[in-house]
């Protein structure tokens, strides 16, 4: 594990929380991850906290070196998860915590194998290029589980609350949902492409048209198969579904770029109405990642 070493090298140090009462205080969390010279942490009390250690780009000895390397920040911003540069291994962290290391992820398959993590950082999972998965880890239990089997799985993503995940059959007509230990819940067929689970663990929801131009979705009932009428998010001009999810609520959210960073919208389920619920102004930074953002996002790079 090298702890010593890695922990002698990075300097990411625990951040003290204002000097208000334990009870009143509100958890320091991430803002955001930014890379200029190195990859920094924007808190939200406006600090900010260096990690010298992750990489930026994948190693000489990679299958795609020099590409991008992956920062990921969980959605509840208490987690964050880099590769690292003294071994190549994927970890993770808290901002009080020690590093875990993820061992059956590494950066030599950078390009080759995209990690998505759950909204508490307790869950991984990567795709990859060729079909089907490449590693589910649960960081609960400290275990590497075996891929499900019966068809090449895409995965759609997590339900809010991190206690299932939803996966689409190679095939395309078959849309099963899992718990943590990867037992079968649910299974529906459909051919709509689902990307987020409710926590009902029965609502799900497809984007409609050609990614990255869609602005139409449907929701779809895992239990009976049957699905709504296409509806129109009504976002403002120019700005489309870059990221669709639901919140721990039942909520449909949606996250969209604009011209100076990123809107988030709680979204009727019945009209389309977008409700703006907070603007992000995107830093002066080659590499910007919110909390909850995949490996790639259409505001990840600076254009």
């Amino acid at each position: 594990m090298r702890l010593r070493t890695v922990l002698a090298t990075l300097l990411l140090a625990a951040v003290p929380l204002s000097g208000q009462p334990a009870a009143a205080a509100t958890p320091v969390t991430i803002a955001y991850a930014q890379r200029t010279q190195t990859w920094e942490l924007v808190l939200t009390n406006g600090d900010v906290v260096k990690v010298p250690e992750a990489l930026a780009v994948a190693p000489r000895d990679a299958v795609n070196a020099g590409a991008r390397a992956a920062f990921l920040i969980s959605g509840d911003g208490r987690h964050f998860f880099y590769y690292r540069k003294s071994d190549g291994r994927f970890a993770e962290r808290t901002l009080h915590g020690k590093e875990r290391v993820i061992r059956a992820i590494e950066a030599y398959t950078i390009g080759e194998e995209w990690p998505s993590v759950s909204g508490d950082g307790s869950f991984v999972v990567t795709g990859t290029s060729a079909p089907g998965l490449g590693v589910l880890v649960d960081l609960r239990k400290g275990k590497t589980l075996p891929l499900p089997g019966g068809t090449d799985w895409s995965f759609g993503g997590f339900s809010p609350d991190s206690e299932r995940l939803l996966l689409q059959g190679a095939d395309g007509g078959r849309v099963t949902v899992f718990d943590r230990g990867l037992r079968t819940r649910l299974r529906s067929k459909t051919r709509l492409w689902a990307t987020a689970l409710a926590n009902d663990y029965v609502t799900a929801a497809a984007p409609v048209g050609s990614w990255p131009e869609s602005r139409k979705l449907r929701l779809l009932n895992l239990r009976t198969g049957k699905a709504s009428g296409t509806m129109t998010v009504r976002l403002p001009r120019g700005q489309h579904i870059d990221d669709l999810d639901f919140d721990k609520a039942g909520h449909l959210v949606v996250r969209s770029k604009t011209k100076t960073g990123v809107a988030v919208y709680r979204v009727s389920k019945t009209t389309g109405k977008a409700t703006l619920l907070r603007r992000m102004t995107r830093p002066d930074a080659k590499v910007w990642v919110l909390p909850g953002d995949d490996e790639y996002e259409p505001w990840t790079e600076k254009k």
